[in-house]
């Protein structure tokens, strides 16, 4: 049994994704038309379990209720009690009422873990400010009290925030992390490659961060096994395997890829010794699947 340990659904018509219905607007993914419209784990099935997946992660995907999403896929998870979903919902850290967040989120047994994205891409982030929450010292009082609870927390960022981010993490190392998108590596220069990998080190050296083997056609809508070996080396390297994990980033990568491509070329840069702990160990045992 494979694992997917990053992908989203989505029921437009039970909750209200605004940055998913914006007509017309290109994003740094690319342009999202071909997914605007519902798409549910029936769906989902049919790509994964042609290709060996059996359970999956749904993370957060900017709802404007999370409440209302992260109750929906519940719903999901207890309607398809033969496929294993566990989620991981959005909570504000920061917030003045995160313990009575947290109590809520935790009424819901597939939730796992929490992600509040501290950056997306360049352009975007210049118009969200989502990085101001490294400067704030409740975010780190948020990551400390999921640890506390048992949560993890899943961590999207650029690499020009590794370095900062991981000072933050190194004084909540109760709390496990998974590292989305091997960080968002958006420059694929061999220069940009470089100053990621460098960066990266200084996440991969706190033993409670885990790395995402997802998203790497969000910046590089014509990439293949080739053009992401680099990236792959550098996180298996780094994290080794049993600190790395598959995730499709479906149905966002469908832009640029079929499930079959993504999984077959995760699959064949993943040395036959290590995919067992790539594509299950490591996240059935991380988010408890």
């Amino acid at each position: 049994m494979r694992i997917d340990a990053h992908h989203h659904l989505w029921d437009l018509s039970a909750v209200n994704y605004p940055w998913l219905m914006e007509k017309g607007v290109i994003r740094f993914f690319g342009d999202p038309s071909s997914i605007q419209r519902d798409y549910l784990l029936p769906e989902f099935r049919v790509d994964a379990e042609a290709q060996g997946v059996a359970a999956s992660v749904h993370i957060q995907v900017g709802a404007a209720d999370p409440w209302a999403e992260a109750q929906w896929v519940q719903s999901i998870a207890e309607q398809f009690q033969d496929w294993p979903l566990v989620q991981v919902a959005y909570c504000d850290l920061t917030a003045d009422d995160l313990e009575e967040q947290l109590d809520r989120l935790q009424t819901l047994s597939s939730v796992r873990g929490v992600r509040q994205i501290i950056g997306r891409a360049p352009g975007e982030d210049a118009k969200t400010g989502t990085n101001a929450l490294l400067h704030n010292p409740k975010f780190l009082s948020g990551l400390r009290q999921l640890g506390s609870r048992g949560l993890s927390f899943d961590l999207q960022l650029l690499p020009e925030l590794m370095d900062q981010t991981a000072d933050v993490l190194a004084n909540a190392p109760d709390t496990q992390v998974a590292l989305c998108h091997a960080g968002s590596p958006y420059d694929r220069t061999s220069s940009g490659l470089l100053k990621w990998a460098e960066a990266l080190k200084s996440l991969s050296d706190l033993p409670q961060v885990y790395c995402k083997l997802s998203g790497l056609g969000m910046f590089d809508q014509n990439w293949n096994a080739k053009s992401v070996s680099p990236i792959f080396s550098a996180c298996l390297s780094q994290f080794g395997a049993d600190r790395c994990m598959f995730g499709s980033n479906f149905p966002v990568d469908s832009i640029s890829s079929t499930y079959e491509e993504v999984v077959s070329r995760h699959f064949e840069l993943t040395p036959s010794s290590l995919q067992d702990d790539v594509f299950r160990n490591t996240s059935k045992r991380f988010y408890r699947i």
